[in-house]
C-alpha cells in the first residue's frame, strides 16, 4: 500500500525547511536530497501575482540548468509549473548565486533525454514517472 500524500500545509512546511537549509548552507541540503544539485526556483503566481519559491533537484545540459515538474508523480502538474507557463520570467538560486532566467518547457526528444538523465541522477524520478499517466515536463532555465 502506498503512503498517503502529504497535505498542502505539510508540503509547505517541508519546503520552507529545505529553503532555509539551502540558504544557510550555500545550496547544500540533507535528508532525501543530500548530495543532489538543488535550486530554489521563484515564480510569480499565475492568479495571485505573488512570488513563490520552490526547492527543486536540478540538472545541467551544457550551461543550461533544468528542473523537472514531477510533483512526486502526482496526477497533475505542480503549481510552480503553471506559474511559469503564465510568467516565464523566474529567479534561480544555485548555491550562493542568484540570477534571472526564462523558463521554457523542453520539447521532444530533448524532454525525454533530460528526464532520462534525471532518472540516472536520482532513482526517485523513475518512481515518479511510473506513478503517473501524465507526461512529466522538463523545464529549461535559460539565463536572462
Amino acid at each position: 500500500m502506498s503512503q498517503p500524500r502529504p497535505t498542502p500545509e505539510q508540503m509547505k512546511q517541508f519546503n520552507q525547511t529545505i529553503i532555509a537549509e539551502f540558504r544557510a548552507n550555500a545550496g547544500k541540503v540533507g535528508g532525501p536530497f543530500e548530495g543532489q544539485p538543488m535550486v530554489l526556483l521563484t515564480t510569480v503566481g499565475a492568479r495571485s501575482g505573488k512570488s513563490h519559491t520552490t526547492p527543486l533537484v536540478s540538472g545541467l545540459d551544457g550551461d543550461t540548468r533544468f528542473v523537472v515538474a514531477s510533483f512526486a508523480g502526482a496526477p497533475k502538474h505542480p503549481a510552480w509549473y503553471h506559474n511559469l507557463l503564465a510568467n516565464p520570467s523566474v529567479q534561480v538560486e544555485a548555491g550562493e548565486e542568484r540570477y534571472q532566467a526564462t523558463a521554457r518547457p523542453a520539447d521532444e526528444p530533448k524532454r525525454s533525454e533530460l528526464y532520462a538523465a534525471m532518472e540516472n541522477q536520482m532513482s526517485a524520478f523513475t518512481d515518479y514517472r511510473q506513478a503517473t499517466d501524465r507526461t512529466i515536463p522538463v523545464v529549461l532555465l535559460e539565463r536572462a
